[in-house]
């Protein structure tokens, strides 16, 4: 089996932690994605304009047209900081039969590209956000967006 050549001088443990440039590189892809996904599902909609409102309808209608389900709970410090929760995310459902840390940090890589997703919407739709994720339970995440004033 031929690996990835960036992982390719790793040793196999390592093999799974990607190099900071592939990750800048995947988040970047997920960003674009996002970005143009909202711009066009968004075309014939009324422009939101209260945080709150934006966060809102991706948890329902981004989500769903992406994920194929809503997000399962949404948190608000109402000072920009925004708490997403899927309790079942489908791309790593697969690990979740997995406890240790090898199996998180895998697990971990799955979420970079959905965070570009989510920052590449808010940002098409006029919110710069820092957007991280974390596992809580595999099949679990979480996702917290952080508005920028």
């Amino acid at each position: 089996v031929e690996r990835h050549p960036s992982t390719a001088e790793k040793a196999p443990e390592d093999a799974w932690a990607p190099s900071d440039d592939l990750t800048a590189k995947l988040e970047a892809f997920g960003y674009d994605v996002g970005y143009r996904f909202v711009e066009r599902f968004s075309r014939d909609r009324p422009r939101l304009l209260e945080p709150l409102d934006v966060i809102k309808f991706l948890c329902k209608d981004f989500w769903i047209h992406i994920f194929k389900k809503q997000i399962d709970k949404l948190q608000t410090n109402h000072r920009g900081v925004f708490v997403l929760q899927d309790f079942n995310f489908r791309w790593i459902q697969a690990l979740s039969g997995e406890h240790d840390a090898e199996s998180k940090q895998k697990a971990l890589v799955f979420l970079v590209f959905p965070c570009g997703l989510l920052r590449g919407a808010l940002a098409n739709l006029g919110i710069l956000a820092i957007v991280n994720a974390d596992l809580n339970a595999v099949p679990g995440c979480t996702s917290y967006a952080r508005v920028q004033h």
